[in-house]
């Protein structure tokens, strides 16, 4: 295929999970580097993959069996799953959100949405290496990170092939502090999962103005996913009362944020792109 127009940046796809599914119907979205499973029953789930997974639980818990082993993990947690496969069952019928960089277990047919190819995007492997002694299905807890002191808005964590970011605030964000920026090799996934947002989207303007896009203001409810491509300049804004919560979600993990010290966990991982003591 031929490689994207520069002056004409792919679109953003916003993915609505439905509301109520058959328990065990997969419900994913898709990037080019990652997915985002949407579980919301308390039926087992289980999934595969060579690479770890990432399962948040922003309300109840939920039991993960992995191997010979089983973890109980509470809410308000995150879980870091080694490669192979696992099984998933949630304490009750509340929410759980499984990140993968590569999933083996599903087919095409198993995804709500499709992406084309992008060669600007850089491969989320070789994926990093854990460190000895971070092994097994390691559990955090939310409330037990803090924020870095420059940066407020950042509880960043990672796993061998992915980063994410946890955006939590009551009320509307600040209007007068937005962020809009844009990636140049990686795809971001902003995936909204308790409150209304707006996702600002602008495409930078080329020397061939008959290319040129109006602004767009895409506004997105609850259990959705925008999957934004590189080159597209973007922002998010929650819009009005009560809770909003928020993850940003990358692959390959985010070295820049590595280097700052805002990722939490990056001292469990050696990078790939740096030879090993």
């Amino acid at each position: 295929m031929n490689a994207p127009n520069p002056n004409m940046a792919p679109d953003a796809d916003l993915i609505i999970y439905p509301e109520a599914a058959t328990a065990g119907e997969p419900q994913v979205g898709r990037a080019q580097n990652f997915s985002v499973e949407w579980i919301n029953h308390a039926q087992p789930r289980t999934a595969e993959s060579p690479h770890e997974l990432l399962l948040l639980l922003p309300g109840a818990g939920a039991r993960i069996e992995h191997g010979s082993s089983t973890t109980e993990a509470p809410g308000r947690s995150l879980c870091i799953i080694p490669a192979g496969r696992c099984t998933i069952t949630l304490h009750e019928p509340a929410l759980g959100i499984l990140i993968a960089s590569t999933r083996n277990d599903l087919r095409a047919s198993d995804y709500l949405n499709a992406r084309a190819h992008d060669p600007r995007i850089v491969p989320s492997t070789p994926a990093f290496r854990l460190r000895a002694g971070a092994r097994g299905v390691r559990v955090v807890s939310i409330d037990d990170v803090s924020a870095p002191p420059d940066n407020p808005r950042l509880k960043m964590f990672q796993t061998d092939t992915l980063s994410i970011n946890w955006v939590e605030y009551d009320g509307p964000r600040d209007r007068t502090k937005l962020s809009p920026h844009s990636h140049a090799d990686f795809e971001q996934g902003s995936l909204a999962i308790e409150g209304h947002f707006i996702h600002h989207l602008r495409t930078p303007w080329g020397t061939n103005a008959n290319l040129w896009r109006d602004d767009e203001h895409r506004p997105a409810p609850p259990h959705s996913l925008l999957v934004i491509p590189p080159g597209l300049i973007h922002t998010t804004e929650g819009v009005g009362a009560g809770y909003h919560l928020l993850i940003d979600i990358f692959s390959p993990p985010r070295r820049d944020f590595i280097a700052k010290g805002w990722v939490s966990n990056s001292a469990d991982y050696e990078d790939p792109s740096r030879p090993a003591p």
